[in-house]
């Protein structure tokens, strides 16, 4: 019998393991889920040996594994590393006992298709109610062996579904989970009716909102000028097919009469701002002014150093209101703003005090709203009755995300990657200080730039000793949000010239920063981000114009018990890594924290009693009846 040993820094890359595998006769699955299966996954390959009693995954970097740990295939936590395991050959003794052993057992097999459902997930039917997906299983229905659903419901019973049934995967609103449905009882119409009931006075309420809405007569600004047109050829990439289309709608709205209020939805990257750039520029040539509103002072001044060199061949005034400025130069831009003097102001939370007064507003560009405090959003509500407002999104909040689904808020997608763009090849690992030297070395070799995220303050400073001790030869820089304005502007102009080969920042570097050079990123105690953080704080690599493979290591602590949110956290992070998948990080993020800020606490209930899905959907037929009278 054939035995190979596979350690770690061993030089074996992903495809000679996948080849010794299948030689050794190990199957390639999606998920392992039996011994002798192996699954292959960005930079990770799942294996389930023979002779051990869990899977084991193995982390590479490169061509080198780096992390050989068990795993459980129930919960995912490991409970052991390795130095190296023994792969034994998979006789077909083996495969006739595992074929008669999952027989007997009546093992499932994980689902096939596209709706993202593990063993496991609690799954929502419209007719059965709330079950446990246990898997796939073939059997006689009718006369013909076919491949079902095996859900289970409460007393557990199994019930089985074609493989073409509606089942949603079932996401709660408040973190806590349901209680499985009882079969062939009322249980679950009662259930049904008790919600639709509710629905049907938040229909009103949203309806009566909209039409409100509708009877105001916003600006209609004029169609494109011969300037437009000479503004948007100077865009240095070609758009892509999404961004086109978001550019029309836009257009469309501002043209039209009735005040704009169009949701932006773009995967971090894909060049929501080029089109925000467009919408302003037309504001202008409308005669209006325009705020841009970003949630950080370092986007702030990214956005209008791009704008500034963008307009420069036009007669455009563009100015920065953030607290990079001096009081004296502040208040010079608020009497400009004042007189009309001034055509564009991109600036923080510090364009909504009162003191800030526009002689002519047409146009308010908001970047990443779920970023802005309570008093904010209030304000901005209030803003939307009176001129067109623009919202940019990479990972829309519940709010939003459910809002516009319902087309009570218009929405805009765009859901085409750049050209040259690859996913970024991202690792959940402990933290060690050999990975993050190889990983900053590779960078550097390829002369590229690193982020190294740390979001303590107060360590932050330790931080940088250590690592320069680590890599003396390394020009490392510090930013974050308490240092004095004129040190952060000057950390993050080094930074974009070069000068800086890895910045040690704070959680500042995650809104929108732009820079194609740096393509390695690492976070430490990447346990203590939320989703939405560790999506954005990822967006920030992978953007080099031709193609160039980017690399996400989120550090956790040796040894360390993570809580089971921060577990389902980096699960998530590490399962969506395909390009464009801020709409499913948005709906894990409902799962891990809920849904209860959804339509007010009050709905959070029926939320947990029918699921997310089925409660958008029950909402939106609301919706439509009440319309029709």
């Amino acid at each position: 019998m054939e035995i190979r040993r596979l350690r770690i820094n061993a030089q074996i890359g992903i495809e000679q393991l996948e080849e010794l595998l299948t030689g050794l006769h190990y199957q390639k699955k999606e998920y392992v889920a039996l011994p002798g299966e192996f699954a292959v996954r960005g930079g990770v390959v799942d294996i389930y040996p023979v002779t051990y009693r869990l899977p084991v995954r193995v982390q590479f970097q490169g061509d080198i594994p780096i992390q050989i740990r068990d795993f459980s295939l129930a919960s995912g936590e490991s409970m052991a590393t390795f130095e190296e395991v023994f792969l034994i050959q998979v006789s077909d003794m083996f495969r006739k006992k595992l074929r008669r052993m999952e027989e007997r057992l009546e093992t499932f097999e994980p689902v096939a298709g596209t709706r993202d459902l593990e063993r496991g997930d609690l799954v929502v039917h419209l007719k059965y109610g709330i079950g446990r997906f246990l898997g796939t299983k073939v059997i006689q229905m009718q006369g013909k062996r076919t491949r079902c659903m095996a859900i289970e419901y409460a007393a557990s019973e199994i019930l089985y579904l074609s493989i073409e049934e509606p089942v949603e995967r079932y996401i709660g609103g408040s973190g806590i989970g349901p209680k499985l449905t009882k079969l062939n009882t009322q249980e679950w119409e009662r259930i049904k009716h008790r919600t639709r009931t509710a629905l049907y006075r938040v229909a009103k309420d949203l309806l009566e909102i909209q039409a409100k809405r509708s009877l105001l007569q916003g600006l209609a600004f004029p169609k494109d000028v011969p300037w437009q047109k000479q503004f948007e050829e100077e865009f240095p990439f070609e758009e892509t097919s999404g961004q086109k289309r978001a550019i029309e709608e836009v257009k469309r709205d501002m043209e039209s009469t009735g005040p704009m209020d169009r949701l932006l939805c773009g995967d971090v990257g894909y060049g929501k701002t080029e089109v925000a750039m467009r919408a302003a520029f037309k504001g202008v040539m409308g005669g209006k002014q325009v705020a841009f509103l970003v949630p950080t002072t370092i986007l702030a001044e990214q956005h209008y150093i791009l704008l500034k060199e963008r307009a420069k061949n036009f007669p455009i005034t563009v100015e920065l209101l953030s607290r990079f400025q001096s009081p004296k130069d502040q208040k010079m831009i608020a009497r400009s703003l004042q007189k009309g003097a001034t055509d564009v102001v991109i600036g923080t939370h510090r364009l909504l005090s009162k003191d800030i007064l526009f002689k002519d507003l047409g146009l308010v560009i908001i970047d990443e709203e779920q970023r802005f405090g309570v008093r904010h959003k209030e304000k901005l509500k209030q803003m939307r009755t009176q001129v067109d407002v623009l919202t940019l999104t990479a990972t829309p909040i519940p709010r939003t995300l459910h809002m516009a689904l319902l087309g009570v808020r218009d929405m805009s997608v765009i859901d085409t990657p750049p050209k040259n763009r690859m996913p970024v090849e991202t690792f959940v690992i402990e933290y060690h200080e050999n990975i993050i030297k190889q990983a900053i070395e590779r960078e550097l070799a390829r002369k590229g730039q690193v982020y190294f995220v740390h979001n303590r303050v107060q360590s932050i400073e330790r931080v940088h000793e250590r690592m320069q001790k680590l890599l003396p030869g390394v020009r490392f820089g510090v930013m974050h949000g308490q240092m004095q304005v004129d040190m952060l502007e000057a950390a993050m102009k080094a930074f974009l010239k070069g000068e800086i080969d890895c910045l040690i920042s704070t959680c500042i570097v995650e809104s929108g920063i732009d820079i194609p050079n740096v393509n390695t990123l690492i976070v430490d105690r990447a346990d203590c981000f939320g989703l939405a953080d560790l999506y954005q704080l990822r967006g920030r690599v992978g953007r080099f114009k031709e193609k160039r493979q980017a690399y996400a290591y989120f550090l956790i602590p040796k040894d360390w018990v993570m809580t089971q949110d921060a577990q389902k956290r980096l699960h998530a992070i590490e399962k969506f890594t395909q390009l464009g998948s801020g709409f499913k990080i948005a709906m894990e993020d409902l799962e891990i924290r809920g849904a209860g800020n959804l339509l007010g606490h009050e709905q959070s209930g029926f939320i947990q009693a029918v699921g997310f899905d089925l409660y958008c959907r029950m909402l939106k037929k609301a919706v439509e009846e009440v319309k029709n009278g």
